[in-house]
């Protein structure tokens, strides 16, 4: 196993000496996850651009918490309490969150979504349930209108054009990946049925009962400064020219003009303040490694003041509603497979077991909660990568062999 401060995950960890490799993992491992470590090093180190996390809770217990790299262009340490964008397992939190809302009765998962949203009762979109919200089926994958940066901060603009708009295909008889606006989708829902914003509703249910720093939407801003993502190297419109189906993957990404199809740049995107400030469910959420991983421990593991999720809601939004080949994307590339918001286990993306349940993020990032190890699992990075990207994988096969 490579070199280790080995200490409690509360204990400060020395900042290396400048001259020091940065890439080392600092941090935390109990005895016997020395093979975890080896593989978030060489997660790292396949991190030159940033820096990368890792948080593993099993049963409650933090058994590994480790650190890398740099958390922007000037070289400011990655440490525990960095926070990053963490993109799609955004997703997943959604659907955790979800999950509490419908234990606590407000959310009916296959009433239909008017019930609760009247405006949406337009353009043949009556009888769509809440549930095809999370399992990409609401044929609403894009707005046909463009969608500009202030309208995503305004929050209301986005859904409207959604409530308005005919589906891009019959609600319910296939599938393609709503990007970004599932988070207004459900999100609306949320709103309706709590009054509140999903960024606060997001702290009352999920951050706040575990003493979680993770948030969505404004209120990390106070706290440390996000790390800069950089993008995925050489992916750009141009690489999407003749894919069948370009136009339609570049604005479920873009919006149209609010989101660079990159996703992050200098200032832009997901590295905007402004952006990083409003509520973005599908991909917005601000979180450390720890976070994620206790959040996703909190919901199958019971702390001093929060109790897990239940495990009939889990058992009914982990059963596989969404597979195969979508209405549009890029022919041939593996799929994941859902649940109603979570992503499961399957040979397209693997998790730790068939008892995993959580969601990836563009660029590397993954998060999620195994209930049959007890596991709540967060990796991060800032150097988003593409096709080819083994790091989380590698990670995962490590623990598998270690547990």
């Amino acid at each position: 196993m490579r070199p280790l401060y080995e200490g409690h995950p509360e204990a400060p960890v020395a900042e290396p000496a400048r001259g020091a490799d940065l890439w080392t993992p600092r941090g935390f491992a109990e005895p016997g996850y020395g093979a975890v470590v080896d593989a978030f090093a060489d997660a790292a180190a396949a991190s030159p651009r940033g820096g990368a996390a890792l948080t593993i809770m099993v049963e409650g217990r933090t058994v590994v918490d480790l650190q890398a790299g740099v958390a922007d262009p000037a070289g400011r340490l990655w440490d525990r309490d960095t926070p990053t964008g963490v993109f799609s397992c955004s997703k997943g939190l959604l659907a955790a969150l979800v999950s509490r809302l419908v234990m606590a009765g407000l959310v009916d998962l296959d009433r239909p979504v008017s019930f609760y949203w009247p405006e949406f009762a337009q353009a043949g979109k009556e009888s769509v349930p809440v549930r095809w919200l999370l399992t990409h089926q609401a044929g609403l994958s894009y707005p046909v209108e463009d969608v500009e940066k202030a309208d995503v901060i305004a929050w209301s603009p986005v859904v409207d054009k959604l409530a308005a708009q005919k589906p891009l295909w019959e609600p319910g008889t296939g599938w393609a990946y709503h990007a970004l606006t599932m988070g207004w989708l459900v999100g609306e829902v949320i709103r309706r049925v709590t009054g509140r914003s999903v960024g606060e509703v997001f702290r009352d249910y999920l951050s706040d009962p575990i003493g979680a720093s993770a948030s969505l939407g404004a209120p990390h801003m106070a706290q440390r400064p996000v790390a800069q993502m950089a993008p995925i190297p050489g992916f750009s419109r141009n690489s999407l020219a003749g894919v069948d189906g370009a136009e339609d993957i570049a604005r479920s990404f873009t919006l149209g003009g609010a989101f660079p199809i990159e996703l992050v740049g200098p200032g832009a995107g997901f590295n905007d303040p402004d952006l990083q400030a409003a509520d973005i469910p599908a991909g917005g959420v601000i979180a450390t490694a720890a976070d994620l991983a206790a959040l996703w421990s909190s919901a199958i593991i019971p702390t001093e003041t929060s109790r897990p999720i239940d495990p009939l809601v889990l058992s009914d939004m982990t059963v596989r509603g969404t597979f195969g080949e979508p209405v549009f994307g890029i022919a041939g590339t593996p799929t994941p497979q859902w649940g109603t918001g979570y992503m499961i286990h399957s040979p397209q993306r693997p998790l730790l077991s068939p008892a995993s349940f959580g969601h990836d993020g563009a660029g590397g990032q993954l998060a999620f909660a195994d209930s049959d190890h007890g596991v709540g699992f967060g990796f991060v990075t800032n150097d988003l990568r593409g096709e080819g990207d083994t790091r989380s994988l590698d990670i995962l096969t490590a623990l598998q062999n270690t547990l």
